[in-house]
């Protein structure tokens, strides 16, 4: 695992795009990959810290900012395999409290934010995401016993 630079902004939004058409075919397809491309170099990489793992290239990423986890993308190849755990510790050693938005639908997604301590915090109708899926707000503070709910 390793921060990532500028030079990585191709291969994280190409990797962005692969997960979410593998693993979450019910969203649609509101972006180009050049918009992704866009999207990762003049937002994701200025305002977040990225972190990456790789074995032959990148396949996996996570990118937060201060009390949030913006993105945190594995490659299905690799699933399963302690990278999402390993690059979920980055933010969560950087951070006391995150927050994270996750579709109700990515059930595998809302396990594992939950065996991490991940406690949701409301639903949604999806009326405010671009997609118009419904999601989940999740909240993590570090400390916090594992059985204790969001105040």
């Amino acid at each position: 695992m390793r921060k990532a630079g500028f030079d990585d902004v191709a291969e994280v939004a190409r990797l962005f795009r692969v997960v979410r058409t593998t693993c979450l075919p019910y969203l649609p397809d509101l972006h180009t990959p050049e918009e992704d491309l866009w999207f990762f170099r003049e937002r994701v990489f200025r305002d977040c810290a990225v972190w990456v793992s790789e074995a032959n290239g990148i396949d996996g990423f996570c990118a937060f900012r201060a009390g949030w986890v913006d993105h945190l993308y594995v490659h299905p190849d690799r699933h399963a395999q302690g990278l999402g755990s390993a690059l979920l510790g980055q933010a969560m050693t950087a951070h006391r409290q995150l927050k994270l938005w996750v579709f109700q639908k990515n059930l595998r997604a809302i396990r594992f934010y939950e065996a991490h301590g991940f406690r949701l915090v409301r639903k949604t109708d999806g009326e405010d995401n671009e997609e118009h899926e419904p999601d989940a707000l999740y909240e993590w503070r570090r400390g916090r016993s594992p059985a204790a709910g969001v105040s």
